[in-house]
């Protein structure tokens, strides 16, 4: 019987021992928070990124990543469960990125959302998307920039073989010769760049002279128009003379009669001078008349 009591004691002792050692280790882990579960996809690399990695959102951390895998799927994403507090509610606009500590090259997940801040927010088990981190996009330009420096390279290699450089150099040498040449036009020209200045000032001085003689006939002419002036005269004058006109005609048709008349008067008297004293003989009788003689040289 006192076997089987000490038995009974040292049982119940190792019971109550690994209940008291449950509840110390359920009290040091501390883990009584209500965890809200969340999947973030990307297709992108999770270097550094382990289980039990710290989540934070605005540089609180707010949870755990419990596991990592390939999405079944779709082999190009990979999967990252996360546990956040339940306490914590995320608006629906939020995203994920990878953040680093320092050289260490471990990472975490950090939890951001777009600006303006949705109002609605995340229900539980639904996906996340990952946005390419700061360090990635600088990682990848940089490798952009590599490339394109080594093809640059390779470029300037094929360009700048021996045919090329010598193709070069000739056309530097003619550029050199082109340029000695210019020098010696740009001194030819010279003087007739200085004639040619010199010519575009008298020119000048000839249009200045030119303005005044215009203004000068400018108003010779405002003064020929004006009431008693030159043409005012003269628009006198040539009405007056077409008055004159027609006047002038009648006499000069009565000077031409007159001469006609003075004519037949003087042919008159050459054939007739005694008429002159004795006065018009009487005209010889007409074929019918009394006295009418005939022509003598007329035939009969």
């Amino acid at each position: 019987m006192e076997n089987r009591a000490h038995a009974l004691m040292a049982g119940l002792f190792v019971i109550f021992l690994g209940a008291a050692a449950l509840i110390v280790a359920k009290w040091f882990k501390g883990d009584t928070i209500d965890y809200h579960h969340y999947r973030v996809i990307t297709s992108d690399s999770v270097t550094g990124l382990n289980l039990q990695a710290s989540v934070y959102y605005r540089g609180v951390n707010i949870g755990k990543v419990n596991r990592i895998y390939f999405d079944p799927e779709n082999g190009q994403q990979i999967v990252i469960d996360i546990a956040i507090d339940g306490n914590i509610k995320l608006p629906e606009n939020s995203y994920a990125q990878l953040g680093y500590q320092g050289i260490t090259g471990l990472a975490y997940v950090q939890l951001r959302n777009d600006t303006p801040v949705s109002p609605e927010t995340l229900s539980e088990g639904v996906h996340i998307p990952m946005r390419p981190s700061l360090l990635d996009e600088v990682t990848g330009y940089g490798q952009n920039i590599l490339n394109n420096v080594n093809e640059l390279v390779i470029q300037l290699h094929q360009l700048l073989n021996e045919d090329n450089q010598t193709q070069i150099s000739s056309i530097l040498r003619n550029i050199e010769k082109m340029t000695r040449n210019f020098d010696g036009i740009a001194d030819n020209l010279q003087p007739g760049l200085e004639s040619f200045t010199q010519l575009t000032r008298e020119a000048s001085s000839l249009v200045g002279h030119l303005d005044d003689l215009l203004a000068e006939i400018n108003q010779s002419m405002q003064k020929m128009n004006k009431q008693g002036g030159i043409i005012d005269n003269l628009t006198t004058t040539t009405q007056e003379m077409a008055t004159t006109i027609p006047e002038l005609r009648k006499v000069s048709n009565g000077l031409i009669r007159n001469s006609q008349s003075l004519d037949r008067i003087l042919n008159q008297l050459e054939d007739n001078p005694q008429m002159l004293l004795f006065g018009r003989p009487p005209s010889s009788p007409g074929p019918g008349e009394d006295g009418f003689v005939a022509p003598s040289g007329r035939n009969q």
